[in-house]
Order: C-alpha cells, then sequence, then structure tokens
C-alpha cells in the first residue's frame, strides 16, 4: 500500500508538473492528446483522448498543458450523503446535462449520475457503495458494466476495447482491488472502474466507482470537454479520487479523520 501512496503521488505531480502555469500562454496551449497511445495490448482502443483518458482512470499521468475546466458550466450542485458525517459531494456539470443523485437499492450508492439531455451521454462517479462479501472483485466489475449496457437499453454481447490487469494492494487484514474495463456496444463507449477494499470479519465490500460513457464517434471530444474537466473537479486538495490513507474504505475526500482507520 505504501508503494501505491507514492506511486499515485508521484503520478499527480508529474501530471499537474505538466499542466502550463503561464497564464499569458493559457490561451494558446489547448490540451491536445491527438496521437497518444495506450501502453496495453489493446489495438481496438481509439488513438488519441480515448486512449489518454483510458491511461488517465489508472491513475496514469498523461501530457497536459493546462488543468481541463468546463467551457460551459452551470450552477455548483451538492449531494449529500444520508451519513450526516460525511461532507456534502459538490460538483458544477455543463450545461445541457442534468446531475442527480445515483440511486442503487442493491448497493446503497452515495455518488452523482450526470446526464446529457439527449440521454446518450452519462458521466458517474460513486465513491461509497456496497457489496456483499461473496462479491469478488470481477462479479463487482461485471455488475457495474451490466448496469450500463442495460441503462442504455443493450442486452447483447459488447466488444471490449480493453481491460485492465486487476491492481491489488493487501496490508494489515485489508485488501484493495482496482479494476477498469473500455466496452462498445451500440455505437456507444464506456469506461467502467471499480475499487473494491474488502476488510478480514467485515460482511460487505467497500466499493468506489465511475462511469463515462457516450456516442463513439463524439468520444474523443467528451472526453477532452466533459470527462477530464469534471473528473479533475475530484481532486479539491490536490489528492486522488481513490486515495485512501488510513485503509478503512472511505476515501479520504468523504473522510473526516482521513488518518484514523477508525473512524469513517
Amino acid at each position: 500500500m505504501k508503494a501505491f501512496k507514492l506511486y499515485s503521488f508521484l503520478a499527480i505531480i508529474i501530471l499537474l508538473s505538466s499542466c502550463s502555469s503561464n497564464d499569458d500562454n493559457d490561451n494558446n496551449n489547448a490540451n491536445s492528446l491527438a496521437g497518444f497511445t495506450t501502453r496495453d495490448n489493446c489495438p481496438e482502443l481509439p488513438i488519441g483522448p480515448t486512449s489518454a483518458y483510458w491511461e488517465y482512470a489508472k491513475g496514469n499521468p498523461i501530457p497536459l498543458n493546462q488543468l481541463p475546466v468546463l467551457q460551459n458550466p452551470q450552477a455548483a450542485f451538492s449531494y449529500a450523503h444520508s451519513n450526516r458525517n460525511l461532507p456534502p459531494l459538490t460538483l458544477t456539470p455543463p450545461q445541457g446535462y442534468q446531475a442527480i443523485d445515483y440511486i442503487n437499492p442493491n448497493t446503497n450508492p452515495f455518488g452523482v449520475n450526470m446526464i446529457r439531455n439527449d440521454g446518450a451521454v452519462v458521466w458517474r462517479y460513486v465513491p461509497i457503495s456496497t457489496y456483499p462479501v461473496n462479491f469478488s472483485d470481477s462479479n463487482i466489475l461485471d455488475t457495474e458494466v451490466n448496469n450500463v449496457t442495460s441503462a442504455f437499453g443493450f442486452n447483447g454481447n459488447y466488444n471490449v476495447l480493453c481491460e485492465a490487469t486487476p491492481i491489488v494492494f493487501s496490508e494489515n487484514g485489508i485488501t484493495r482491488i482496482f479494476r477498469a474495463r473500455m466496452i462498445e456496444f451500440n455505437n456507444t463507449i464506456a469506461l467502467i472502474w471499480i475499487a473494491a477494499t474488502y476488510v478480514e470479519s467485515l460482511f460487505t465490500v467497500s466499493v468506489a466507482s465511475s462511469v463515462s460513457a457516450g456516442p463513439s464517434n463524439e468520444y474523443a471530444s467528451l472526453v477532452m470537454d466533459i470527462f477530464l474537466p469534471m473528473s479533475f473537479q475530484l481532486y479539491p486538495s490536490g489528492s486522488s479520487p481513490l486515495s485512501d490513507r488510513d485503509n478503512d474504505g472511505t476515501p479520504d475526500i468523504f473522510d473526516p479523520e482521513p488518518d484514523n482507520p477508525n473512524v469513517k
């Protein structure tokens, strides 16, 4: 886990240091990820922003000249958790999108579902949800993927554009597993990742997850204009959305005492 923390910290430093701090050049150095290729053996994954977003989702730095920001924001919305000890999640969605609480009676999630008005684009961030402990990380990822395809009304076989090798960290009776999959179905591309935390003696699994889905022919522009800017809103204090310093299953940004494993 210490190695993971160090890696995440270095990735953030490299990523942010690649962003221009010169205000005079901001307008001339717009981010361009054209030609970017993934490190994975995924020949069907589109080159450019889609491949870059795949690497970014796995925690790898990507070449940015400036911080991604929304060009057409609407008013900020706050989403409160039923556990009042957790601070609300506040995000600024773009115009033309509706942001609502993500509801799933099977996993009791706390998160945001942001949907374009035509229903063709979904960006979802769920920092906390729960699964039965008998669900493996593979079961959880498959369930989240099936939730996406079902929401789009697709019941067939999807095409896997890329799947990440599971990243596993174990320490002091706590196991954390990160998995990601990018799929294509019905002219829609979707990136789904999950981070499942298993704690010995507990009967549930704490899961963070995210979805970024949209039309295949728009996906590259959605990455640049919507998905990356929304993802960067999850860095309120420069930390990773997956950071959990005390390994208690609650992401640091929602943990009132992020260094105390006895307080969630």
